[in-house]
């Protein structure tokens, strides 16, 4: 007899995988290694006219706008490679303020005028689009029947194909603004953010003599990304999943990750196929995705790429999230980006590796080898440190969200406390400058491994720290309280943001006591005592132990650190009087920019949690509440059985006893939590503050009783597919 519990069913599904795509077609392939599907500086300057490539290339360089007459060459290029790779459609790809991205899509068809038709794209059609703006979140910027917005080509970030089976289409990275040019995207504020950036940094630079042919400074960003993999017809068998991202109910399994033998572990052949095949759709479009292993949860993996200038790393981390979702259902996969997709077991973040770079290549925040001399190095970090202990709020309110809600925190991810790691080497440059100009570097130097037949090792100056949110690794910072599910855009804005802050204050100063050009004798007698004083009012925040414990959380109150726990603090503190003076006086957002902003990210707060909370109900009534009703009448015929055959039962009822009070604890905390959803306002910070007082800890009961129910209840009648399956089915 064939089972109709949904988790069973699904179960033999998941067994019977074959390496064959579930839609009986082949996955498409990349010809001999991987093709290139990028319209990048080798297509145009095969394509362009020498003159033109040379106006392009110096824009990509310095920043400067090309004319109507550049950009109509540009198009007519980029339109024909498109062509001939087989496009028929080219879309203006943007990142509204859903945290995805958006596109429409035209063709190239347009009539001949003589009964026939051609492919044509013009310069203004590359350059801007207008898709519909009406229905994207707009916190109040616009009313809804106020539809017409923008897309502008961001020219840094190259076109790209997109394939699928019957089309191509190139894609055009964009920003996309309101019709009177209020920023409605992720990328438009970025770009503004690196252009403040850009500015300050270049007066340190021509202040210390390095600015010579350096015409620009960009923010560098390299972003591993986690993620989980579990069998397809497993996720559709769990309606939390498939509507949250997340597991609203599920018993913690008796094997998780206590033994650790996934972390880098022997990496599964169908998830190892699946990584090989993103890689290469990955390579075609750009994306140079580096490293792949096995994380520390079981079912839970990393893609890290190699570090590209933020804009474009912003519009590759999007593209690598898409992938995932696009491919892993060709090997009977399903991705999770959500942040704690499980209970009980790490979730997922994304780290984003953020440094300063000119554009001929020199890395701000490299120590190099002279560490106690390179005085310019120590300039930008110490303005780094400022940045971070003055706007640890805007650093924390960048990685809030619902989902990211449920690690930071726990002991799996950094707290909510925003401090910086140095290490040894740094922390020790810190303390000499702190009394005088530093006089040595500690060495790291090397590791004897006590055989002759392994080499030696070089060691590093100090150890890294998993622990902090915010880490000097060696020539770069990782912000490692990012969500795996966001958007990298908005924490690294506000990076760009308060960072150019912080060096304007540094240039400022300097320039004020040795004027814009001085002796490099006279800038070296300034500069310590100012890098003296920023770090006795800015140390506080620098803390290089164990982030996870009590007693740092109770030293960061006692230094004065905020702790800004959930989405109903963070959030709110993004529209602070000193945030709104910071984004404007930098020109990255005005006010009624980041007053939406914060209502999006609020408002989004209590839709996601409503969601969350409405999905329980359902899941309580339609699934476990019939199991449930099931398993006791089961429990109820034995004690009935045993006693008409004159059977000891005294057991059986206890066992009955205890389930029908437990079902009743669950049926009254599931009518509860019904009730609680009932409640709506229409401000969405007072709305998300009684999600969080009121409706969280329901749910967080209604949870724990029906986990229990799941560990009493008879496996082949509990109706969804258990952690232990989830987690494990590979």
């Amino acid at each position: 007899m064939t089972s109709s519990n949904p988790r069973q069913l699904a179960i033999t599904a998941a067994l019977s995988w074959t390496d064959k795509p579930t839609d009986g077609t082949t996955p498409e392939r990349v010809d001999a290694l991987f093709g290139i599907d990028v319209f990048g500086a080798q297509q145009m300057r095969e394509r362009l006219p020498k003159e033109i490539f040379k106006v392009v290339k110096r824009a990509l360089e310095t920043g400067e706008r090309l004319s109507r007459d550049v950009a109509d060459a540009v198009a007519v290029a980029m339109k024909n490679w498109a062509v001939e790779q087989g496009a028929t459609h080219y879309t203006h790809w943007f990142q509204p303020l859903t945290g995805s991205t958006a596109e429409k899509h035209d063709a190239f068809i347009v009539p001949d005028g003589h009964g026939g038709i051609i492919f044509a794209l013009s310069g203004s059609e590359l350059i801007q689009g207008e898709p519909d703006a009406s229905s994207f979140p707009s916190g109040g910027l616009r009313a809804t029947f106020e539809a017409r917005g923008y897309t502008a080509w961001d020219v840094h970030s190259p076109a790209f194909l997109q394939r699928g089976k019957n089309h191509v289409t190139l894609v055009i990275p964009t920003a996309f603004v309101s019709w009177k040019g209020e920023a409605l995207d992720q990328k438009t504020p970025l770009l503004r953010s690196m252009d403040a950036l850009s500015t300050q940094a270049m007066r340190i630079l021509k202040l210390f003599g390095s600015a010579d042919g350096v015409h620009r400074v960009y923010t560098t960003l390299g972003c591993e990304q986690e993620y989980f993999l579990v069998d397809r017809h497993l996720y559709f068998a769990r309606p939390d999943l498939v509507t949250c991202e997340r597991t609203l109910f599920g018993a913690k399994p008796p094997k998780g990750q206590q033994l650790e033998d996934h972390y880098f572990g022997t990496i599964p052949p169908r998830v190892l196929a699946f990584m090989a095949e993103c890689e290469r759709e990955l390579y075609r479009v750009g994306v140079p995705v580096k490293t792949r292993h096995n994380e520390v949860a079981p079912g839970q993996f990393e893609f890290a790429p190699l570090f590209e200038t933020a804009n474009l790393a912003c519009d590759h981390q999007m593209l690598l999230m898409e992938t995932l979702r696009r491919v892993a259902p060709r090997y009977g996969l399903q991705a999770i980006l959500h942040e704690k997709p499980f209970a009980g077991v790490n979730g997922s973040g994304k780290h984003n590796n953020w440094s300063m770079a000119t554009d001929t290549g020199t890395n701000l925040l490299d120590p190099r080898d002279e560490t106690h001399a390179n005085i310019q190095f120590l300039t930008f970090l110490c303005a780094v440190i400022r940045a971070v202990d003055l706007h640890s709020d805007l650093l924390r309110a960048a990685v809030a969200s619902a989902a990211n809600d449920h690690r930071l925190g726990a002991n799996e991810a950094p707290p909510a406390i925003m401090s910086i790691f140095l290490g040894d080497m740094l922390t020790d440059l810190i303390d000499q400058l702190e009394k005088g100009l530093p006089d040595r570097t500690i060495r790291g130097g090397a590791l004897d491994l006590g055989t002759r037949s392994l080499p030696q090792l070089p060691r590093d100056a100090g150890d890294r720290n998993r622990t902090s949110p915010f880490a000097f690794t060696g020539n770069k910072f990782e912000f490692r309280a990012v969500g795996s599910s966001q958007s990298v855009a908005w924490p690294c804005t506000i990076l760009n943001t308060i960072a150019a802050e912080s060096l304007d204050y540094v240039a400022t100063e300097l320039e004020q006591a040795v004027g814009p050009n001085p002796r490099p004798e006279k800038l070296l007698e300034v500069v310590p005592g100012l890098l003296q004083k920023i770090i006795a009012k800015h140390k506080r925040v620098i803390f290089n132990g164990d982030n996870y414990t009590s007693e740092w959380h109770a030293e960061a109150e006692r230094r004065g650190l905020l702790n800004l726990k959930d989405c109903t603090a963070a959030i709110p503190a993004l529209g602070g009087d000193k945030n709104v003076e910071l984004f404007e006086k930098y020109k990255v957002l005005n006010k009624t920019e980041l007053d939406s902003r914060v209502h999006i990210f609020m408002e989004k707060y209590a839709k996601e949690m409503l969601i969350e909370s409405e999905a329980m109900v359902l899941m309580g009534r339609q699934l476990i509440g019939p199991a449930v009703l099931e398993h006791q009448t089961l429990l109820a015929n034995c004690v009935t059985a045993s006693q008409n055959a004159g059977a000891e039962v005294k057991s059986i009822k206890a066992s009955l006893d205890s389930f029908a009070k437990l079902a009743s604890r669950f049926d009254a905390a599931l009518e509860a939590l019904d009730e609680a959803d009932s409640h709506h306002v229409e401000d969405p910070f007072e709305q998300g503050r009684y999600m969080k007082s009121k409706v969280v800890p329901l749910m967080n009961e209604l949870r724990r009783l029906g986990d229990e129910l799941e560990t009493r209840i008879a496996s082949t009648l509990w109706p969804l597919p258990s952690y232990r399956e989830l987690l494990f089915f590979k």
